[in-house]
């Protein structure tokens, strides 16, 4: 829009948009109404249009990659519950294995010093 004429503000803009849009219309007489040249119009039209577009594809990706119903919310924390416990199950017999490990490694090893042998592994 040029500088002389009042500046819309986007609500006002796109008030004369769906103005324009309504059946049987009368898109010049609107325009002399609101002050606004055809260019101007077009270029309302396509801000909306990719706004609306962008709008439209955000929300269906924000769907797909993070919207669940409560009841699979429920699955998914009680399948996170027993994967946490078998995880922590296996760290403990990690755990127990090394300590036995170590050990029986210095018991061997203490038993060959003491007898003066060395054993085999």
């Amino acid at each position: 829009m040029e500088e002389g004429r009042k500046r819309l503000t986007a609500r006002r803009k796109f008030d004369l948009y769906l103005e324009t849009r309504a059946k049987d219309a009368n898109v010049g007489e609107i325009l002399r109404r609101w002050g606004v040249h055809l260019n101007d119009l077009r270029q309302i039209e396509s801000v909306v249009e990719k706004a609306s577009v962008e709008a439209l594809t955000t929300r269906q990706a924000g769907a797909r990659k993070g919207a669940v119903s409560a009841a699979e919310y429920g699955i998914l924390e009680r399948e996170l519950a027993e994967k946490d416990a078998a995880l922590s199950a296996i760290a403990s017999e990690y755990a127990l294995l090394k300590k036995s490990e170590r050990s029986g490694s210095l018991g061997r090893l203490n038993m060959s010093m003491s007898t003066g042998r060395q054993g085999k592994g």
